[in-house]
């Protein structure tokens, strides 16, 4: 089982490549890349601050600032006051940064059409759902393994131990 995880990890990867080259021809198609593709995504709906943002896409808060401020250079988004937090604002998207996204979009959804050519709606579903709770022990393992070093907890052995539990509890949870 373990190698038949590492080839998914390996094709995962693969497939992410290929995925993040198509973003970036969609994103450049509209005079966008990809990276400033996703954080116009990720506050379309609702504004958040820069590290939030960060958060939810997974990468270093000082990258998604420097987007931030280029998008908001070029008048695709702005920061509004965030009553929540003086000291951190929140980015959100302008009328013509919601056009930029939305023709994007548009672009994204023709191509997804062509990508999926083939595909049963099920078989989607059931790759989303397999992913997903991959994703979810993975980061648990993650947790696993940083609360075993943080606790001093020593050796590999016990931490593979500790990371196996905590995986099968997962398995058994959603079985």
């Amino acid at each position: 089982m373990a190698e038949e995880l590492a080839l998914l990890v390996a094709d995962v990867f693969e497939a992410a490549g290929a995925l993040r080259r198509a973003g970036e021809a969609l994103a450049a198609a509209e005079g966008q890349s990809q990276a400033r593709w996703q954080l116009m995504s990720v506050v379309s709906e609702d504004s958040r601050p820069v590290a939030r943002a960060a958060r939810r896409l997974g990468v270093a808060r000082q990258g998604v600032q420097r987007i931030a401020n280029e998008l908001v250079r070029d008048g695709l988004a702005e920061f509004r006051d965030n009553p929540d937090h003086r000291t951190s604002p929140l980015l959100a998207l302008t009328p013509t940064g919601r056009r930029a996204l939305e023709a994007i979009t548009v672009r994204a959804d023709a191509a997804h059409r062509v990508m999926g050519e083939g595909f049963a709606q099920a078989d989607l579903a059931a790759v989303r759902a397999l992913l997903r709770r991959l994703t979810r022990q993975t980061d648990q393992w993650v947790e696993a393994e940083a609360e075993a070093e943080a606790g001093g907890g020593g050796g590999g052995a016990q931490r593979g131990t500790r990371s196996r539990a905590t995986t099968g509890r997962v398995r058994e949870e959603e079985a």
